[in-house]
């Protein structure tokens, strides 16, 4: 933040540890235009310190990033051992129709050593800026591979490779992003001030990943808890409810034109929350929890608690989170219908066991519970249990129109359909392995 203040008083500043070097040219960018942007990043930066989940919070860095640099496409790489993986990308020229084609590409690892421009970066600790990836310094150890260009037809061409440092000075990953554009599109290098800009901002994206990268942890930690009384409640599906959760989402709330930071900060919470819409899971007994035959009906009762469970577990005041991790909680087993449970309950706090009470219907049930539902259903349809094989696609698609209007919000049904191609993506990027799913208990004792 400093570093960004001292720019403001002084457009010459190139920071400290920065080395002099003959100045790139600006593209047409005034000094008032300099301070406009500056100020931006000011801005941008006490709002990612805002954000706790480490996706939105990647997403919102490399937005904001190729915003301000006028770049189309960028990732943000991870660090993993002696690798880097790819944990975000985005590219107008690729996704800008189906933002599922991204996904593809997460997860694949590079070496953090001197043969790539971003491993380099890591490994040095240096920014590494290219002008034409396709014509590199021959002097140069790194290479830049062609194999990503060649199979989808992209032309990488300027390229500026951040190191991400935390506050004690340890890399956690290398922001790249690619081809600056000049104010008529053409692809250009990245200017000296883009570098600078970049710098200062990297600093605070870094302490920000490191504080959402714990966040996440620590979740994932008490989601394991639960894994250990109920095995269905597995990394992957957690991972893949959060994920499917804010997708529909986003589509349900573009539908109706809420402003894209209000879905960004909505969806902040969301994620997180919807990962532990199960928590509850802890407070019931074994007997009933793993029963690997149908429950009978007081036993069923019981497990129905979870609702309650979880709700309990999350409750707050205090923390927004929280509190609607504690609503999805309640919720996500409520139905359209009014069929579903726990239902009106006046004393959620005190109730000792579940008996019949009359189900919420339609808007009574909140929005994150009608968006969990679905997830929910669906991840159960699609997923393989050793007492099934996982449903077929179309019949999974045709299972959930059939329930609009009876178990699902048919609004949320329609938002779920719209991004459908993400939602697959979600969920071949999150999968199970096969001994998770040969430890899932039978479905009947949940439902």
């Amino acid at each position: 933040m400093y570093g960004i203040i001292s720019l403001l008083q002084n457009p010459d500043y190139t920071g400290e540890g920065m080395a002099a070097k003959k100045k790139k040219e600006p593209r047409g960018i005034s000094e008032k235009t300099d301070k406009d942007i500056l100020q931006k990043i000011l801005k941008i930066t006490e709002d990612i310190h805002n954000i706790s989940d480490i996706d939105i919070l990647l997403d919102k860095i490399l937005f904001e990033v190729r915003k301000f640099t006028n770049a189309e496409a960028g990732t943000i790489f991870l660090t993993e051992g002696n690798n880097l993986r790819i944990s975000y990308t985005q590219n107008d020229i690729l996704f800008g129709k189906s933002i599922s084609n991204r996904y593809k590409y997460l997860n694949h690892e590079i070496p953090i050593n001197e043969t790539s421009m971003a491993g380099c970066a890591a490994f040095t600790g240096k920014l590494i800026v290219v002008d034409d990836a396709y014509k590199i310094n021959p002097k140069e150890k790194f290479i830049f591979n062609r194999d990503f260009d060649n199979s989808s037809g992209y032309r990488t061409k300027s390229v500026l490779n951040m190191p991400l440092k935390t506050a004690r000075n340890r890399v956690i990953g290398v922001m790249q992003i690619i081809n600056a554009r000049d104010e008529k599109g053409k692809v250009v290098p990245f200017s000296e001030k883009d570098e600078i800009y970049v710098s200062y901002f990297a600093n605070d994206a870094a302490i920000a990943i490191e504080k959402a990268i714990t966040t996440r942890q620590m979740v994932l930690r008490m989601l394991r808890m639960v894994e250990f009384r109920d095995p269905k409640e597995t990394g992957g599906h957690v991972n893949r409810m959060g994920a499917y959760s804010v997708e529909i989402y986003h589509q349900w709330a573009k539908d109706r034109g809420f402003p894209p930071e209000l879905i960004r900060r909505f969806k902040d919470k969301l994620r997180i929350a919807a990962m532990l819409h199960d928590a509850g899971k802890i407070a019931i007994p074994d007997s009933i929890l793993k029963k690997p035959a149908k429950l009978e009906p007081d036993e069923f009762s019981t497990m129905k608690m979870h609702t309650i469970f979880g709700y309990r577990l999350f409750e707050s005041k205090d923390s927004e989170i929280d509190a609607m991790a504690a609503e999805i909680a309640l919720a996500h087993h409520e139905k359209w219908d009014g069929t579903g449970y726990p239902g009106r309950i006046t004393d959620v706090m005190n109730l000792k066991k579940l008996d019949s009470a009359p189900g919420k219907t339609d808007l009574e049930i909140p929005v994150t519970g009608r968006i969990v539902a679905v997830a929910d259903v669906y991840d159960a349809l699609v997923s393989k249990r050793i007492y099934k094989e996982p449903w077929d696609e179309s019949r999974v698609v045709e299972y959930i129109k059939d329930n609009a209007g009876r178990h699902f919000d048919p609004e949320v049904v329609d938002a779920f359909m719209g991004v459908y191609d993400v939602i697959a993506a979600i969920r071949d990027k999150y999968t199970e392995d096969k001994e998770q799913e040969e430890q899932a208990p039978n479905p009947d004792s949940v439902k």
